[in-house]
């Protein structure tokens, strides 16, 4: 699948969506958010993709919103004000919800700048694996006098705490990859040379791993900060209940086989 704004190539069970506006860091135009949407669901239903990178043609990952399409142009009086809300509504929140709703895991592949909106859609993702020369920054407030959107003060909030949240969001300062690593923002930074290396080593344990499995895990953690200690407890035996008649057998004999396990697929 290609589109003018994302292109889509899936081998070996992995799909790969690269954002291809390199000219604008592949800033997210009202296209490129329909098209990164629709290659989010064509990945998803096909039945052999495992896992899905996304990651940003040229040197940049994501620049945030393109401020330069008409959408964003409010006119030279300034009478008719940018609707934002119904931009968000209508092009990036279903864009976002895509990825946080996906089916299979995904991995951001982080080869540049990710700022902005682009911040929010790296953090969207399971994993992010930063190219040390990569950088984030969420240049809302002190740039443009709005909120951070697209699911980034949410994602901050839960992975930084409070205060580096505020300090993040208030100030749109640049970040560089080791620092984002380093406060737990994303998974990994590796050297801009073994970005390939690593996302692909990633994306095949991914891959070789149980589906449903992968899901679960990412709802448990995902609902964690809702329950109670023993709350969570019962929400980890019902994973169990489904999970280990499916998988655990074969976990087992592989184990003691000494090979890699052999799960059912999607």
């Amino acid at each position: 699948m290609q589109n003018d704004t994302v292109f889509l190539r899936v081998e070996a069970a992995t799909a790969t969506i690269p954002l291809d506006r390199p000219d604008s860091l592949n800033s997210m135009s009202i296209g490129l958010c329909h098209d990164l949407i629709e290659a989010v669901e064509t990945a998803q239903s096909d039945l052999t993709v495992t896992v899905i990178i996304i990651t940003g043609v040229g040197r940049g990952f994501c620049a945030g919103a393109d401020l330069s399409q008409p959408a964003f142009d409010s006119g030279a009086s300034n009478q008719d004000p940018v609707d934002v809300p119904a931009l968000m509504d209508l092009h990036f929140n279903p864009a976002v919800r895509a990825i946080e709703a996906c089916s299979v895991p995904t991995i951001a592949r982080v080869n540049g700048v990710a700022g902005g909106g682009g911040f929010g859609l790296a953090l969207a993702c399971d994993i992010a694996i930063a190219a040390r020369s990569a950088s984030f920054v969420a240049t809302f407030g002190p740039k443009l006098g709005i909120v951070p959107d697209i699911g980034t003060t949410w994602h901050l909030s839960r992975r930084v705490g409070r205060a580096r949240a505020l300090g993040i969001a208030l100030l749109g300062e640049r970040i560089s990859a080791e620092q984002a690593a380093e406060w737990g923002l994303i998974y990994a930074v590796v050297d801009d040379d073994a970005l390939d290396h690593e996302t692909a080593r990633v994306a095949r344990i991914l891959s070789d791993s149980s589906a449903e499995a992968s899901i679960r895990i990412r709802d448990a953690i995902d609902v964690a900060p809702h329950h109670s200690f023993s709350e969570h407890l019962d929400v980890e035996r019902e994973h169990q209940r489904v999970l280990a008649p499916l998988n655990l057998d074969e976990g087992i004999r592989a184990f003691l086989e000494k090979r890699s396990p052999e799960f059912p697929g999607r």
